[in-house]
């Protein structure tokens, strides 16, 4: 049998191999990838900004209207404005009433019928662009998001809850929401009919109207607590406690779209997470399907990295293709003014009474 002679190692040989041997996994760990910066400015945030500005001026402009309608009817003069039926849209509950009434007798509802067209435009944009209506037309939400950023400026940094307590406090909006869904889901069409056309329900927006105009001292600290917390904590109202939102949230589930993540030129600087205004770890995920994310895009637009993050369906990798922010806002506006546009055109959009009921009704509503 012939045998082969190996060389032999020395000292020196050896401890240079075995350091070899050590030094590539270390280096892997410490190799970046190549930064491609995107070709094009973002202007996602400039977009959805311009939106919700948009959109809170246009509740402004609803709740002024309104307000001198009222006073018109309470003085028992002739109303010199008209009433404006997009107030409904502030009537959440009623619109989800009205939605399971149509759902239950396919007829579309006599009174207060924007609340269930608004009501509808709101779910469907979430439906398809994942909680959109919360980062893009909620004024509440606009609100929110100006008070936290507000109070990074004021005191450096926004109050971040820890998991253990992060996550039921999150899940008290989703109980609240249970709560609204079971009452209205026990109501018969013809309970939810009665409850629309009775004396307290054809005045609702009224009444929530004299809640603010004759704030007690209760409601008023619950409003300034919630307004320094909302300070302190980003999204305090919206990620702990707003029914509506949950609501949203478990539509935006069933959306065919998601915030993407391509690893391949991801550069895994942490940007995006530390962006989200929701806290998600977007940097750790492939796709961010959390009934949390409002579709507000502030990842995408920090995102130093050409394609790293986008809105996409969610698609086998070869077929996905990044949805640009000006599709997701124009989809947004062609849905609410569509719908807005329909109700208008078939005579289901305002809520006509005559002056003497509604006077007698507004007055009584003070009581």
């Amino acid at each position: 049998m012939t045998s082969i002679a190996l060389p032999e190692l020395g000292p020196a040989t050896g401890a240079a191999a075995a350091s070899t041997v050590q030094a590539q996994p270390l280096a892997a760990a410490f190799t970046r990838k190549k930064l491609v910066r995107p070709k094009d400015r973002d202007i996602s945030q400039a977009l959805r900004r311009s939106f919700q500005l948009a959109f809170l001026g246009l509740n402004l402009w609803i709740g002024i209207q309104f307000y001198f309608w009222v006073r018109c009817i309470e003085s028992g003069t002739t109303a010199s404005v008209a009433r404006p039926a997009g107030v409904e849209g502030w009537l959440p509950i009623e619109g989800l009433m009205q939605a399971r009434y149509v759902l239950l007798t396919r007829q579309l509802p006599r009174l207060h019928p924007a609340a269930f067209f608004l009501f509808t435009a709101f779910v469907l944009s979430s439906l398809l662009f994942r909680k959109s209506f919360c980062s893009w037309l909620c004024p509440v939400g606009t609100l929110s998001e100006f008070l936290w950023k507000l109070g990074r400026r004021l005191f450096g940094r926004n109050v971040c809850f820890p998991a253990w307590l992060d996550l039921p406090l999150r899940s008290l909006k989703y109980l609240l929401l249970a709560f609204f869904a079971y009452a209205v889901g026990m109501m018969s069409a013809a309970a939810i009919a009665d409850f629309v056309a009775s004396p307290y329900g054809i005045v609702i927006d009224v009444r929530m109207l004299n809640f603010f105009r004759f704030l007690g001292p209760t409601a008023a600290l619950v409003i300034a607590f919630l307004v320094l917390a909302s300070l302190l904590i980003q999204n305090f109202w919206c990620r702990h406690l707003c029914p509506y939102g949950a609501l949203m949230g478990l539509a935006a589930a069933l959306s065919p779209l998601r915030i993407t993540r391509n690893e391949g030129v991801c550069i895994d600087c942490g940007k995006c997470a530390k962006a989200c205004p929701s806290s998600l770890p977007v940097d750790k995920l492939l796709q961010i399907r959390s009934a949390e994310c409002t579709s507000c895009l502030e990842c995408v637009a920090v995102c130093p990295a050409r394609d790293a993050l986008a809105m996409s369906l969610t698609a086998p990798r070869a077929l996905r293709r990044p949805i640009p922010e000006w599709i997701i806002g124009a989809a947004i506006g062609v849905i609410f003014l569509s719908l807005v546009a329909y109700a208008k055109w078939t005579g289901h959009w305002e809520t006509r009474l005559p002056e003497e009921i509604l006077h007698q009704l507004i007055l009584s509503s003070r009581n």
